[in-house]
């Protein structure tokens, strides 16, 4: 590596200056700028009051930054071979890449989306890191111990996936949803005619053991979901843990056709004023399939059907802003907070009329495959104008 330095007039007064006001003046600074650098700077040694852990996207790596200082501390290789840190390289990192073949086939790209960090009583515990795969359905578990990658798995039934990771309060499970729907995986090809029949979408709660820091495979489950695209998710907690919410959106199920004179592929998936957020209820649907009295074993894991969610109320739908990138549960656990990104509101939800409507079994219908949907007149808190197009609401 070669670095060069290039010294300009001012800069070159600042180097020899013998006091902060010489260099203020030297350097055209104001004490508004000095109190700026005072409250990030973080001396050689010294160490941050947070540690931020950002997906890298298609680098298929972990960045971690420190916060006040936004020194970058380190890059932690997940999902692609990195020759300059050996990632990849060693019989270690191998056999842990080697964990994410697809059909026998090595997989040496990804794009990292959204990392989770665990908890204990629904804050960070700082013990584990998880991060999907956008560009493959994988997920990751990366010890933050040594900041290595322990763990990566495929998702036997999904194509695709955008909403993971997001853990349930005690780190029980992680929420991985797919993005696009298509068939599961096995099928084959089938022609977008089959569509509405064929293709499906889905949420998995991938089971996770702390002691072990490792996912069990075996003991996670997967609902069958409509093929809506879904989003992101949040679990709840407090007075709504034991559920999980996800978002979705081209709940129109529309496929393009362009070149036949049909509207563009976004503007189909955009008629709709409202999309659905899915309610899933993970702790009864973990007792009931423990118990063995739901789950069908495909691809040697458990699917949860659409048709056993809905007769255990396992599954349920709320209508949520138009294409919502976003659904945060708050810190108390009885609001819901969805924003859309074609819709200049964000929505709050109430859990406590949510659990009232599902009691009650007051739906205003059900959706093409028997979902039912709750009104949202009967379950919405308040309704916050924001601007037009928010990506992402989140609880720091």
């Amino acid at each position: 590596m070669v670095a060069g330095l290039i010294g300009l007039s001012a800069t070159g007064q600042a180097w020899s200056a013998d006091s902060l006001k010489d260099v203020m003046k030297a350097r055209g600074l104001t004490e508004k700028d000095i109190l700026a650098a005072a409250k990030t700077y973080t001396p050689t040694g010294g160490r941050d009051e947070y540690l931020a852990f950002s997906s890298g996207g298609q680098s298929g790596q972990i960045i971690v930054y420190g916060v006040p200082s936004m020194r970058i501390l380190k890059y932690i290789g997940v999902f692609t071979p990195e020759p300059w840190q050996g990632y990849g390289f060693d019989d270690e990192s191998k056999a842990v890449l080697a964990q994410g073949r697809i059909d026998g086939k090595d997989i040496t790209y990804g794009d990292t989306h959204h990392p989770a960090i665990s908890e204990t009583e629904g804050d960070y515990n700082g013990k584990f890191l998880f991060i999907n795969d956008k560009a493959n359905p994988r997920l990751a578990v990366i010890d933050l111990h040594d900041f290595e990658t322990k763990q990566i798995v495929v998702n036997p039934f999904f194509s695709s996936d955008h909403g993971g990771a997001f853990v349930t309060p005690n780190t029980e499970y992680i929420m991985e949803a797919t993005q696009y729907p298509a068939p599961y995986k096995g099928k084959g090809f089938v022609p977008l005619s089959k569509f509405n029949d064929e293709y499906r979408g889905g949420l998995t709660y991938w089971k996770f053991n702390m002691e072990e820091g490792r996912i069990k495979p075996d003991e996670s489950f997967t609902f069958e979901l409509p093929p809506y695209s879904q989003d992101l998710s949040d679990a709840g907690k407090g007075p709504s843990y034991g559920w999980g919410f996800t978002n979705s959106f081209c709940t129109e199920r529309y496929v393009g056709g362009i070149e036949k004179g049909r509207p563009p592929f976004e503007a189909g998936c955009s008629s709709k004023d409202t999309d659905f957020l899915h309610v899933t209820n993970w702790k009864k649907a973990s007792e009931l399939v423990a118990a063995g009295k739901i789950g069908q074993k495909v691809n040697g894991s458990t699917l949860v059907t659409l048709k056993e969610a809905i007769a255990n109320d396992l599954l349920f739908f709320i209508p949520e802003p138009k294409s919502p990138h976003g659904v945060d549960v708050a810190p108390t656990g009885d609001k819901i907070v969805v924003n859309g990104k074609l819709d200049s509101h964000t929505w709050v939800y109430d859990w406590n009329k949510i659990q009232k409507a599902i009691a009650d079994k007051k739906f205003e219908g059900k959706d093409p495959y028997g979902v039912p949907i709750i009104a949202i007149n009967d379950v919405l808190h308040t309704s916050v104008s924001v601007g037009l197009g928010p990506l992402h609401t989140q609880f720091d």
